[in-house]
């Protein structure tokens, strides 16, 4: 009797985890013996994709770090910002004490607020690591940041410029040393050699009743079906998402 593989929609797959879950359905078949099971050339040509796979796990690192970039980027543009709307917002107040501090941190932001803002991130980086320099070494500022309750703000800026500078040099490594690849191309590849080795696997179930394919079929199809219930939930998601956007009530 055929013992059935459960079928995933590998197209619905993050790039994220489409090499996680190709690596852990080898480690089940390496378990059970492939050559025992007649399956080792359909095996075989599947092991032959993961160097290649290995290459998509690389690029999506890559790509989480450039995602990382733009979020720290797009928070540091948030404190300077935020920094400069308080200065103006307490220079609007009748607070003589505050005066001199207000004054002093305007002519020190006017210097460098607004390149932070709107250059681009080694512009933006340069920038904000002259404000933080300058801020370090200078009393008055310090003084000023103090009065106007801005320390908080100056403290997350240099952790948040901090992690970005790091990221950046760790990005700009990454890509030097890395060949960008056509994932879609590999994905369509493996995607053939998975189907073809479940095939194999369904056909010599049915060919060898004598051996034992059910226990790895029900570790596979277990495997198989924790991804199918992440693409069930990123769809329900994304749906929802979309009924709220159009207007629909959000569910109770």
């Amino acid at each position: 009797m055929k013992t059935i593989i459960h079928r995933l929609p590998l197209t619905h797959l993050l790039n994220s985890e489409y090499s996680i879950f190709v690596t852990q359905l080898i480690a089940i078949f390496a378990k059970y013996q492939p050559g025992l099971l007649h399956l080792k050339k359909a095996y075989d040509r599947l092991i032959a994709m993961m160097p290649q796979l290995v290459k998509i796990k690389a690029q999506e690192v890559g790509n989480s770090i450039t995602s990382s970039l733009e979020q720290l980027a797009n928070e540091r543009n948030i404190l300077v910002k935020g920094i400069m709307n308080q200065i103006k917002m307490l220079g609007k107040l009748s607070m003589p004490d505050l005066e001199s501090y207000v004054l002093t941190m305007k002519r020190f932001m006017e210097v460098y607020g607004s390149e932070i803002t709107t250059g681009n991130y080694n512009a933006a980086t340069e920038r904000t690591n002259k404000l933080l320099a300058e801020y370090n070494a200078k009393v008055e500022l310090q003084d000023a940041v103090d009065g106007l309750y801005l320390k908080m703000l100056f403290d997350q800026l240099s952790a948040v410029n901090s992690r970005f500078a790091k990221l950046f040099v760790q990005r700009t490594e990454q890509e030097a040393s890395q060949e960008r690849i056509d994932i879609r191309a590999i994905r369509i590849e493996t995607d053939k050699e998975l189907t073809a080795l479940f095939d194999a696997f369904e056909f010599c179930s049915s060919e060898y009743e004598d051996l034992d394919f059910k226990t790895p079929a029900k570790e596979l199809n277990e495997l198989i079906d924790y991804y199918k219930m992440q693409i069930k939930g990123r769809t329900s998601r994304r749906n929802a998402g979309k009924e709220i956007s159009n207007g629909a009530p959000a569910p109770n």
